[in-house]
């Protein structure tokens, strides 16, 4: 923030440039008009003016860049790690989670760049513009100030039509994104129930609502543009008539000061000034409302809890009395209890709430009611339903939770969980080129992937949400020993309607 705040200060170094650029013109053109040559000094304090703006502005932009990129990048380190760990009080979709962790520290890096150095400068600034005015001029300097009062309101009311627009507009499109994003994902699903056309309205109707929401935006910074040039040129016209009246002795009250030409152009010179300061805050309206809208959204991320670091031992968890909220119902009350060894095994119907149960342990989610054993993201391994598929080798994706893993431990993990088969099935080995749906892998091979990473993390909780579907008998008992093995050293929680791995567990919770 610091190198904000130097920003602000440099435009007020603008602002002595454009004074002595000022004077410079005023002097010249009151020699010229008395039949003398333009005096050296003029001419450099001409250039010494235009020299100094000319800093002044890039000095402005490089502190402000710099200060709100180291700004945003520390915003966008901890959004990422509230996304990915942070226990949240809802889960956002994917689209919505990128809006939040790329383009919402974006917007607010635009906002911290342009508008708050802007902002610094509009507070002093004029009041600057007013005392070197009044040097020459107290009476322009007086018609300045009164201009002030009826802008200051207009802008007041402009600017919170705006702020309201603006917010209406981010909410709108972070529902886009998210919308958007979830439709691509699903596209094959939405093509083979013949859904495209209402799939296609659905998205339609969103993006027309951001288009409306967009020009509402548009509207009010119009609007409060309208507002700054009508008083800023007000402003300008009235200095100028009073200036060249005085001149010409033609006001029409006694004169409440003597003017020279070189007052006179200098005042007149420097009217435009006064409304300069404010007309870069106008510009940068629009950074800040979206940067104060992304603020407000960003801020239940920011609140959350952050996640725990890793313990030097994992000391077992519990869960007493969760309710977790679902689309028309309730699921729980949910009491459960795990040691640092040991399985559990999570059981009912379809729909019971078995995964949202895993995703509440894990916090992913946030449950409605009761109380969960707070647990750091480092010490939970997740085989899940439809493991993450990134595309790249399958090395790659087997080493995802463990980057610094050697091949002889991604072999041996994978012997442990049945992949064996695979890699002798293909050449390629371990460099099996996969892309992001995991094509020419079965259900089961999928599984297998997502158990094998969460083996090879080594960490002490390990979930696994149906880990035996999609898998012949065979291979499902083997998976079943493999979990009743890692269950005496480290603390394991299924969600299955297995009834082999059930009567292996220590304990059973149905749900």
């Amino acid at each position: 923030m610091s190198k904000l705040k130097f920003a602000g200060l440099a435009w007020l170094v603008d602002l002595a440039g454009a004074a002595l650029f000022a004077w410079g013109i005023a002097d010249a053109i009151s020699g010229l008009a008395t039949g003398r040559a333009v005096p050296i000094s003029a001419l450099a304090a001409m250039v010494a003016g235009g020299l100094v703006r000319a800093a002044a502005v890039q000095l402005v932009h490089a502190l402000a860049i710099r200060g709100a990129q180291s700004t945003s990048a520390a915003l966008r380190d901890t959004l990422l790690g509230r996304l990915l760990g942070a226990r949240l009080p809802a889960a956002p979709l994917i689209g919505q989670a990128a809006v939040l962790a790329i383009d919402h520290p974006l917007t607010i890096e635009q906002y911290e760049a342009r508008f708050v150095p802007a902002r610094m400068a509009a507070a002093a600034a004029p009041l600057v513009v007013l005392v070197i005015v009044a040097l020459a001029s107290w009476v322009a300097a007086g018609i300045l100030m009164a201009t002030l009062i009826p802008f200051v309101g207009g802008m007041i009311l402009t600017g919170s039509l705006a702020r309201a627009a603006a917010e209406r507009q981010l909410v709108a499109l972070g529902q886009l994104s998210g919308l958007f994003v979830d439709r691509v994902r699903t596209l094959p699903i939405i093509r083979h129930f013949g859904a495209d056309d209402r799939i296609a309205r659905q998205v339609e109707a969103a993006t027309r609502d951001v288009a409306d929401r967009t020009i509402a935006v548009l509207r009010a910074a119009f609007l409060s543009s309208a507002v700054m040039e009508f008083f800023a040129a007000l402003s300008v016209a009235l200095v100028a008539v009073y200036c060249g009246f005085s001149l010409l002795k033609l006001l029409p009250f006694p004169a409440p000061e003597t003017l020279t030409l070189r007052e006179a152009f200098f005042a007149l010179a420097m009217a435009p000034e006064f409304y300069l300061p404010m007309r870069r805050l106008a510009a940068a309206y629009h950074e800040k409302q979206l940067g104060e809208a992304a603020m407000a959204e960003v801020q239940p991320i920011l609140d959350a809890e952050p996640p725990l670091a890793s313990a030097a031992r994992f000391g077992g968890a519990s869960a007493r009395r969760v309710t977790i909220p679902w689309p028309g119902r309730r699921i729980g009350p949910i009491d459960l209890e795990i040691g640092p060894s040991g399985m559990v095994a999570l059981t009912g119907a379809t729909g019971s709430g078995k995964t949202s149960m895993l995703a509440v342990i894990a916090g992913q989610i946030m449950p409605s009611g009761g109380s969960v054993t707070a647990i750091a993201p480092g010490d939970i391994a997740w085989a899940a339903q439809r493991p993450l598929i990134l595309p790249g080798s399958l090395r790659d994706n087997l080493a995802l939770a463990r980057a610094d893993a050697a091949d002889a431990d991604i072999l041996r993990v994978a012997a442990r969980v049945g992949l064996m088969p695979l890699l002798a099935d293909r050449p390629e080995g371990l460099d099996l080129p996969l892309d992001h749906r995991g094509s020419g892998l079965s259900g089961g091979e999928r599984r297998r992937i997502g158990l094998a990473r969460a083996l090879l993390s080594g960490r002490p909780l390990l979930l696994c949400d149906e880990p035996t579907a999609d898998l012949d008998a065979d291979s499902a008992d083997g998976i079943i020993a493999l979990l009743a093995d890692l269950a005496q050293d480290r603390a394991v929680i299924v969600a299955t309607h297995d009834s082999r791995l059930i009567a292996v567990a220590d304990r059973e919770i149905g749900l």
